[in-house]
């Protein structure tokens, strides 16, 4: 198979590790960096171009979409689902990892066990939110981060 790993880095450890696990396996690995592909966005010949030459016969791509450039990353993503590239992350399923609150409702919603959490937009409601959850001892994370 022909295999491209998006990264910005081909150096990053899990990067190198992918691509000489597939190499290892006997497949064609590729590491392009996402933030240097453009796009022509037609309904007749969706293409990806990286250094000036079309992406093409790739099977399948391993998104390494890092959080920061999660809408161009994910827009890179959906071109080749769009291509009919078998992507081993949806750009769907990325968008999603990467809004902490759908998430949580998601999981809430399917009947995940989670810890009691709240949510607020103002600081404002501090005190009405820390009641909500029954009090403290309780962890209060920032809705957007990796952490």
């Amino acid at each position: 198979m022909k295999i491209a790993i998006l990264s910005q880095k081909a150096s990053l450890y899990s990067t190198r590790r992918l691509k000489e696990t597939g190499e290892q396996r006997g497949h064609e690995m590729k590491v392009i960096d996402y933030l240097r592909c453009y796009m022509n966005i037609t309904s007749h010949r969706p293409t990806v171009v990286y250094q000036g030459k079309q992406l093409e016969d790739f099977n399948a791509i391993i998104p390494r979409i890092g959080a920061s450039k999660t809408f161009y990353g994910t827009a890179v993503v959906r071109q080749f689902e769009i291509m009919g590239v078998f992507s081993a992350n949806s750009s769907q399923a990325i968008s999603r990892s990467r809004d902490k609150l759908r998430c949580m409702q998601l999981l809430a919603k399917e009947g995940i066990g989670l810890p009691v959490t709240g949510f607020a937009h103002s600081t404002k409601d501090i005190e009405g939110l820390i009641d909500i959850v029954g009090g403290a001892p309780l962890v209060i994370k920032l809705l957007e981060g990796t952490q």
